[in-house]
C-alpha cells in the first residue's frame, strides 16, 4: 500500500499567511483546510506488525546546505508496530536502497540501523533529519550504504507521530527496529528482497533498541533471516546509567528517558516535579539532543522534584523501580552472533555497563564478540568502532562462521 503525499507547499504557505496576518483579519469561511501531514497518525490502524501504510519518496544529504546528497534512493516509510503493551500503532521511519547494484553473495542484505538519541521533538525524527542533511550518524550510514546494503531507519515511537516519543522503553523500541525491516521488504518501491540476510546495528539509544530486538527477535520475528548484531555502547542498566547522568553535561539524556519511560507506561511524571522541573521536562519534549545539552548542562535531578529526591532515589521506589527493571537488556540471549562495542573512556553509558552485558549474554551460551576501544568520550567511542562494525558486517553477509563462544572479554 502506498499514498503519496506533498505537503510542504501548502504548509508553508500557510505558515505565511498566519504570520502577516494583523488581529482581527479574519480568513474566509471557504479557505480550504490544510492538506494532512505525512506523519499524521491515523485515527484507525491496521495490519500486521510491518504492513506499510504510507510511503514517499524523500531524501538523504550529507550536509545541512542540502548540497552533497547520499548515493541511495530513499523512501519516507509509515508503517505498523506495537507498542509496550502490544496496542498497533503507526511508526515512520526512512528505507534507503543503494543506487549501485549488489554485487556480494546471495541476495542484497538489509540492515536494520538504529540511530542514537536525537531528542524528543517531532522535528528530530532522523526521517526528517535525513532529508535536511542534519542527522548526526549519516557518516557510519554513507558507509553501510558504500558496502552495498539496504538501510532500514526507525523513527521509533513518537518521534514524528502522535504521542510522547518512548525514549529507552526497551520493548517498543526494540518492534519499531524489526518492524522496519519488514517494511523495507514489503515496500515495492524498495526493490529489497521479502525474505532476505538482514542484520542490526546501532549505538547509544540506537545500541539499547538493537539488543532489545536482538533478544525478542526469535519470537517476535521469527521469519527474519537474521545474520548478526552490532550493539554499541548499549544502556543495558538504567539505574547505572542514571548515575552517570546526573548533574553531567548530558543530564538531558536523564530527562528524555524520565519523560519517554513515563509516557511509555502511562505514568503523570508531574506530580513528581516541582514547577521548575515541570518547565525542564515540558522543554526537553520539543528539544532535539544539541539544543538539550546547551540548555541544560550540569542540572541536578534533586534541584527539579517536588521533595528534593533525586532521580535516582525516585527511581528506586514504585511505580519507577518496576519500570527500570523491566528495561533490563541482557536476560535473554540472542540466536546469532553479537558484536558488543564500547570505549573505556566512554563519559555517557559507563563502560562496566556494556561489558557486563556481553558477559551476561555469554555466560547465557551466546556467540558474543565485544570490541573494546580507547576512544574519548561517548561521540569519540563511536567513530572508534566503525572498523570493527564494518568488518563484523561483512563476514556475517559473506557467510563466514563467527568465532565460537566468547573473545574479547
Amino acid at each position: 500500500m502506498r499514498h503519496c503525499r506533498r505537503t510542504t507547499t501548502v504548509l508553508t504557505a500557510l505558515a505565511v499567511a498566519a504570520g502577516t496576518l494583523g488581529a482581527g483579519t479574519s480568513v474566509a469561511a471557504t479557505a480550504p483546510a490544510p492538506a494532512p501531514s505525512f506523519y499524521d497518525t491515523p485515527s484507525t490502524i491496521t495490519g500486521a506488525p510491518g504492513d506499510v501504510i504510507r510511503a514517499e519518496p524523500s531524501s538523504f544529504y550529507l550536509d545541512p546546505l542540502r548540497v552533497l546528497p547520499a548515493p541511495a534512493a530513499a523512501e519516507r516509510v509509515m508503517y505498523v508496530s506495537t507498542d509496550r503493551t502490544g496496542t498497533k500503532i503507526a511508526v515512520t521511519g526512512t528505507v534507503l536502497t543503494p543506487r549501485a547494484p549488489w554485487t556480494g553473495p546471495g541476495e542484497r542484505p538489509v540492515v536494520a540501523y538504529a540511530v542514537g538519541t536525537q531528542g524528543l521533538g517531532d522535528q528530530c525524527a532522523p526521517s526528517r533529519q535525513l532529508d535536511a542533511g542534519t542527522e548526526y550518524e549519516g557518516t557510519f550510514i554513507t558507509g553501510l550504504l558504500a558496502r552495498g546494503y539496504g538501510i532500514t531507519i526507525t523513527d521509533y515511537q513518537g518521534l514524528g507521530t502522535a504521542g510522547v516519543h518512548t525514549y529507552t522503553s526497551r520493548e517498543v523500541t526494540g518492534r519499531a527496529v524489526l518492524d522496519s525491516v519488514r517494511a523495507a521488504q514489503r515496500l515495492p518501491a524498495a526493490n529489497l528482497p521479502d525474505h532476505g540476510p538482514v542484520a542490526l546495528s546501532g549505538y547509544s539509544q540506537g545500541g539499547g533498541a538493537t539488543a532489545a530486538a536482538a533478544e525478542i527477535a526469535p519470537t517476535y520475528s521469527p521469519e527474519l533471516d537474521l545474520r548478526g548484531v552490532v550493539a554499541g555502547a548499549v544502556p543495558a542498566d538504567l539505574g547505572a546509567v542514571a548515575r552517570n547522568l546526573d548533574g553531567s553535561l548530558y543530564f538531558s539524556f536523564l530527562g528524555y528517558s524520565l519523560a519517554g519511560l513515563s509516557a511509555s507506561y502511562g505514568v503523570q511524571l508531574d506530580g513528581y516535579l516541582n514547577a521548575r522541573g515541570r518547565r525542564v521536562v515540558a522543554a526537553l519534549e520539543q528539544q532535539c539532543t544539541t539544543d538539550s545539552i546547551a540548555a541544560f548542562p550540569f542540572v541536578r535531578s534533586s534541584s527539579l522534584t517536588s521533595d528534593g529526591r533525586s532521580a535516582t532515589q525516585l527511581l528506586a521506589t514504585a511505580p519507577f523501580r518496576g519500570i527500570v527493571a523491566d528495561q533490563r537488556i541482557g536476560t535473554r540471549p540472542p540466536a546469532v552472533p553479537v558484536l558488543v562495542t564500547h570505549s573505556l573512556l566512554d563519559d555517557v553509558i559507563p563502560y562496566a555497563v556494556g561489558r557486563n552485558l556481553a558477559t551476561q549474554w555469554c555466560g547465557e551460551g551466546a556467540s558474543v564478540q565485544m570490541a573494546t576501544n580507547l576512544a574519548p568520550t561517548h561521540v569519540g567511542g563511536a567513530l572508534g568502532s566503525y572498523p570493527a562494525s564494518f568488518a563484523f558486517l561483512e563476514a556475517r553477509f559473506a557467510g563466514v562462521p563467527a568465532a565460537r563462544g566468547c573473545t574479547g572479554l
